[in-house]
């Protein structure tokens, strides 16, 4: 079957509320009766009101309990995927764990980086060896997720010809070290910890992109992070004083979706951060 009139695949996770809940219905929209989109969740009760929230707008997206903090909840999911449709053609990785100002980063930290950086790559790990030609593979980031956001000093830990997401994922748990020892100030980390998290992202899809291209540049695969902006969602407004400038869910899902659906075509942005349908720089 053609690449064309083969049914589509995709997969949101974190996709109960937010963001990730507009990026399924955009997908269930866009996609209409030729796709099948999962709304992938942690939480299996609250999957299912939002299942059936779609479902009375008319939407068919189908559930998918997925905890990205495991590994085996996500092996799981791409065993799923594969005995059902044989590969895939949309992954948004959107799962995160929220952080609390009334929680101090030292008890925070371990799960934060486990959820949204070791869940980033056990969905890179998992799904990219059922990525279809011309699929789509995007991380939800955030343009905090920039080298120029941290200290010159830990650029080799995220940047360089020969990093490993291996490494990425090394120094992300020293930096989680340092958070719970109370050093993370002395080697330079940032205060807020959703920057060096966002880095840590974007550096693992540029890897990714990096150590793919040939396959992926042959196949038609595009695999980016993207930056959201500022949504207005229930983890965003404990940290912005002033919202009177964000995006409602939908309106910040439609560029993901964008980008989540270029054409066979296009071979650019890849290994990029993209806001606004255009890459962010890097350095």
């Amino acid at each position: 079957m053609s690449d064309t009139k083969r049914r589509k695949i995709a997969l949101v996770t974190g996709a109960n509320q937010g963001l990730g809940l507009a990026l399924v219905r955009g997908l269930c929209q866009v996609l209409g009766e030729s796709g099948t989109v999962y709304l992938g969740t942690r939480d299996e009760a609250r999957g299912r009101a939002a299942r059936d929230l779609l479902r009375g707008e008319g939407l068919r997206p189908e559930l998918m309990a997925i905890d990205v903090g495991e590994d085996a909840s996500v092996q799981a999911v791409a065993d799923a995927v594969r005995a059902r449709h044989g590969g895939i053609d949309i992954v948004v990785s959107n799962a995160a764990q929220r952080i609390s100002k009334d929680i101090p980063s030292a008890e925070q930290v371990a799960g934060f980086v486990n959820t949204n950086n070791h869940g980033t790559r056990r969905m890179m790990r998992a799904l990219v060896p059922l990525l279809r030609d011309n699929a789509r593979f995007i991380v939800v980031a955030s343009s905090f997720g920039s080298l120029r956001n941290l200290d010159a000093s830990l650029h080799p830990k995220f940047d360089g010809r020969d990093l490993t997401l291996d490494a990425i994922e090394q120094a992300m748990d020293e930096y989680a070290a340092a958070v719970r020892s109370g050093t993370a100030a002395s080697a330079r980390w940032p205060d807020w910890i959703n920057v060096p998290s966002k880095i840590g992202q974007v550096a693992a899809v540029r890897v990714l992109a990096r150590n793919g291209d040939a396959e992926f540049r042959r196949r038609g695969i595009l695999v980016n992070a993207a930056c959201p902006g500022l949504v207005d969602t229930d983890a965003s407004r404990p940290w912005f004083d002033d919202m009177s400038k964000a995006a409602s869910p939908d309106e910040a899902a439609r560029d993901l979706i964008w980008l989540a659906t270029l054409p066979p075509a296009a071979v650019e942005p890849y290994g990029e951060l993209v806001r606004n349908r255009r890459p962010l720089p890097w350095k």
